[in-house]
C-alpha cells in the first residue's frame, strides 16, 4: 500500500499534469497574454493556490508546457532519423513548416508572442533559449549524419548551419501564419533540400 507521502507526491504530479495540459489548451486559443491564472486553475478544477503550489509564475508555466513539448519533439524527431535517415527527417520536418496549418497555428502564434515576451526579461530569456538549444540539438546530429552521407567535409560545429536553417523556417512559419496563401506547400522542403544539396562548409567556419 503507497505511503501518505507518496499518495501526496503522485496526487501533486497529477495535479501537475492537469494544469499543465489545461495551460496548453488555453494558451493555444487565447494567446499567452490574454490567459490567466485564474482562467487556468478554474478550468482545471483548481483553485489559483494549486497553480503556484506547483509553478512560481504564469512565464514557468508556459515554459513548462514549451519544455514537456520540446522533449516530445527531440524523442519523435530521433525516432523519425532511425526510420527514415538524417537527410529525409530534415525534408519532413521542413515540409511540415509549410503543410500544418490549422494543425498547430495556436501553438505557432502564442510561441511566437511569448518569444516576443521573453525578450524583455534577461531571466526568461535564458530559460527560452536553452529550450530551443535543446530543440537544435537533435538537428545538428542529423545535420551531421547527413554531411557525412553526403561525402561533404565534416565541421566540429553545426550549430550555426542549424541556426540558419531553423531561422529560415521560423520565417516561414511567421510569413504563413500572416498570410496562409503566401507560403506555397512545397517550399519550406524546397529551401531544406537546396540548403542540403549545397552545403559548403567552409561558408559556416569562423573567419569565412
Amino acid at each position: 500500500m503507497p505511503s501518505a507521502a507518496a499518495s501526496r507526491a503522485a496526487r501533486q504530479e497529477e495535479t501537475r499534469a492537469a494544469l499543465v495540459e489545461t495551460a496548453a489548451r488555453m494558451f493555444m486559443a487565447n494567446g499567452y497574454h490574454a490567459t490567466s491564472l485564474d482562467a487556468i486553475a478554474r478550468e482545471a478544477g483548481f483553485t489559483k493556490g494549486a497553480v503556484y503550489a506547483n509553478f512560481q509564475s504564469k512565464e514557468d508555466l508556459f515554459l513548462e508546457v514549451h519544455a514537456q513539448r520540446a522533449q516530445r519533439f527531440v524523442e519523435e524527431t530521433a525516432a523519425l532519423i532511425d526510420e527514415l535517415g538524417p537527410a529525409e527527417t530534415i525534408h519532413r520536418l521542413a515540409r511540415e513548416t509549410s503543410t500544418r496549418r490549422g494543425r498547430d497555428d495556436g501553438w505557432l502564434a502564442v510561441y511566437f508572442e511569448f518569444w516576443a515576451h521573453v525578450l524583455r526579461n534577461p531571466r526568461l530569456r535564458e530559460r527560452f533559449a536553452a529550450l530551443r538549444a535543446k530543440s537544435r540539438t537533435v538537428f545538428e546530429a542529423a545535420l551531421s549524419q547527413a554531411a557525412n552521407d553526403s561525402g561533404v567535409r565534416p565541421l566540429q560545429n553545426y550549430a550555426p548551419a542549424v541556426v540558419a536553417m531553423n531561422a529560415l523556417q521560423v520565417g516561414l512559419a511567421l510569413e504563413r501564419l500572416t498570410d496562409p496563401d503566401l507560403v506555397p506547400p512545397t517550399l519550406g522542403e524546397r529551401i531544406s533540400r537546396l540548403a542540403l544539396e549545397n552545403l559548403d562548409p567552409s561558408l559556416l567556419e569562423e573567419g569565412t
